[in-house]
């Protein structure tokens, strides 16, 4: 399709206009539309977890986490849901109110059918924005994750550990990995 010289691709803004309805759920994708599966139990706990150890860490702090239903403009032609972002933007920073304005923090929770592409073309994606300072990626199945995380000249990034914390030093917050990955 999108090789189709007849296909246009759509900007951001063309896509954040579609209404995909209640039951679907897509990204843009450097201009072509991505339609999205749901996600698995184990996916689902982690994130539920992560929402609440960071929702109420970040009580008071000026931050926000938001789950999937909240997108991150990653470029004019790329719109992208990541499963966890922690935002310092005011509600209604943005026009759309559709994008977060200020993203410091992207968590990708990995699925065998995402995790290529979550770990190059969007992980280059989210290094682009200026704002962002971490990314985490989970293997909810194997319990492990990888921290990469902005530092003055660059990116480190910490391979995929099962005794590995989220830290987030710009917020001064530490997530045990016992809370990602909880069963309770």
């Amino acid at each position: 399709m999108a090789t189709d010289p007849h296909y246009r691709l759509l900007t951001a803004e063309e896509f954040l206009r579609i209404d995909f309805g209640p039951d679907m759920k897509a990204e843009l994708d450097n201009g072509v539309i991505q339609m999205m599966a749901g996600g698995t139990r184990s996916h689902a706990r982690v994130q539920g977890n992560l929402f609440v150890a960071l929702g109420n860490a970040l009580r008071g702090s000026g931050c926000r986490p938001y789950g999937s239903d909240m997108a991150v403009r990653t470029h004019d032609r790329s719109v992208r849901y990541p499963d966890l972002t922690i935002d310092r933007g005011a509600p209604g920073d943005r026009p759309d109110d559709l994008t977060l304005s200020d993203p410091r923090v992207v968590i990708e929770i990995l699925s065998p059918s995402t995790r290529r592409s979550d770990m190059s073309v969007k992980k280059d994606e989210y290094r682009a924005i200026g704002s962002v300072d971490t990314i985490a990626f989970i293997d909810p199945e194997a319990e492990t994750l990888s921290v990469h995380q902005r530092i003055e000249n660059g990116w480190t990034e910490t391979l995929f550990s099962d005794s590995l914390d989220l830290a987030l030093p710009s917020l001064g917050l530490n997530i045990p990995r016992g809370e990602i990955f909880a069963d309770d």
